[in-house]
């Protein structure tokens, strides 16, 4: 006798170095609510791409991302779509409603994230600091918003940021620590 299964074999699937640059607050944050869930530093202005990279990253952590909301100030190119894990995510862009240096995203299943977003040609060392600001479990306060962080990062870099550099000569328009969650650097 033999037994017969519609199940398909097992495969190895090879595996993929996450392509977005990304720093999440920890799941069990007990600071409260905070303004920001994290921080993404894309790698480039080419938005429909960034913007997969990141849902395909988030969508398996967080439950399917149905919408992401922009500011337009930013982007060259805005979708009003994009496709991720085989289903479609809507993209909206706002100039008054949303931060220029955030990102929203939704999901029906999971709620809404709001992240930082680090311009790609800031330098590495501004980035890590942000990333790590936005993601820290002890900060930043309810009060902080992802334009007050960019701020905050130029400003600590006084006349090297008004002259587009960070310390390590690194081009900069854009802090932190316990149990964050860095994806992809």
């Amino acid at each position: 006798m033999s037994a017969t299964t519609s199940h398909s074999p097992l495969r190895a699937v090879p595996f993929r170095a996450p392509t977005a640059r990304l720093a999440l607050r920890s799941e069990s944050s007990s600071a409260g609510p905070a303004e920001l869930d994290g921080a993404w530093w894309p790698r480039s202005r080419d938005l429909p791409s960034e913007l997969s990279a990141l849902a395909d990253v988030l969508d398996p952590l967080w439950g399917r991302i149905t919408r992401i909301a922009v500011n337009s100030r930013h982007w060259p190119i805005l979708p009003p779509r994009i496709f991720v894990n085989g289903h479609v995510v809507k993209v909206g862009w706002f100039t008054s409603e949303l931060d220029p240096h955030g990102i929203t995203l939704l999901s029906y299943t999971a709620g809404r994230w709001d992240l930082l977003v680090i311009p790609p040609e800031t330098g590495a060392s501004s980035a890590a600091r942000l990333m790590s600001a936005a993601s820290a479990d002890t900060g930043p306060p309810k009060t902080a918003t992802a334009t007050a962080l960019m701020t905050a990062e130029r400003a600590r870099h006084g006349s090297r940021a008004r002259a587009g550099k960070d310390r390590s000569g690194a081009a900069f328009p854009s802090h932190g620590r316990n149990q964050q969650r860095t994806v992809g650097l």
